[in-house]
């Protein structure tokens, strides 16, 4: 069933231009948004938590915003499935590369942060051709093994590695000592309450992994942080930004350090 759905809907629809396809967007989000109200009660209640001081119209229009954003990010991802080198490069624009190519060129390598925020999964394709460090992302798999197998094939295609979340640390023992930018974009809620570390998130007491400060710290790895953010429709900018070069000096850091 799952290839069948591959083969029959989602690869044809890959194919088709952007145009089409946030046509195809707009009507999901009249369905999603006007006519079923998906999840709109929680994402209402969410955004009084997060913003408090906003009025119930700001609020609203966030919310549209958000689901409008987040239609054009299910195609989006579905066209990675046939996305040219040529498209990606019009469409993600990376504008500090020499960053990350200044640490790669002296044969550093570091901890990459970013988070699912903008289209990561563009980026994920983007990244690796626009620089000259081997990136190295953490993923998790997907539930449904033919989805998991398409999906990493998608994301691998332009120079992107990719190590699922259970196999990190045997990764990094294994491969110690070879220039790589390790990825985390983990920024899901943590099964286990205990094996995380707990934030304020927009005023919300959220846990939060700490993997990248683990690793960071243990192997003493520069820390970079990836912003994204989205220029227009189907077009995305990302700047890198150091957050420090010797993360077992910074004591600016979370609960690790006690």
């Amino acid at each position: 069933m799952s290839r069948l759905l591959y083969w029959l809907f989602l690869k044809p629809l890959s194919l088709l231009p952007y145009f089409i396809l946030y046509r195809i967007s707009d009507v999901v989000f009249f369905l999603l948004y006007i006519c079923l109200g998906y999840r709109k009660k929680v994402v209402m209640y969410n955004l009084e938590l997060a913003f408090p001081s906003k009025t119930k119209k700001e609020r609203e229009q966030i919310a549209w915003d958000f689901y409008r954003h987040f239609c054009d990010l299910i195609l989006e991802v579905i066209k990675n499935f046939s996305v040219t080198e040529n498209q990606l490069r019009k469409r993600f624009v990376i504008h500090n590369k020499q960053v990350i190519n200044d640490f790669a060129e002296r044969g550093q390598s570091i901890i990459l942060c970013g988070g699912h925020y903008a289209n990561w999964e563009m980026w994920a394709l983007a990244a690796p051709m626009q620089t000259q460090m081997p990136l190295v992302a953490i993923y998790k798999r997907l539930s449904n093994p033919y989805f998991d197998k398409k999906m990493r094939e998608s994301r691998k295609k332009y120079g992107m590695q990719l190590v699922p979340t259970r196999a990190t640390k045997d990764y990094l023992e294994e491969h110690n000592g070879e220039l790589m930018g390790m990825v985390f974009a983990v920024d899901q809620s943590p099964a286990d309450p205990k094996k995380c570390v707990w934030i304020n998130f927009l005023g919300i007491e959220t846990p939060a992994y700490f993997g990248a400060e683990k690793y960071a710290k243990e192997l003493n790895l520069p820390v970079v942080f990836g912003h994204l953010r989205k220029v227009k429709r189907g077009y995305y900018e990302s700047y890198f930004e150091v957050l420090t070069e010797s993360p077992r000096e910074d004591r600016k850091s979370t609960r690790l350090n006690s």
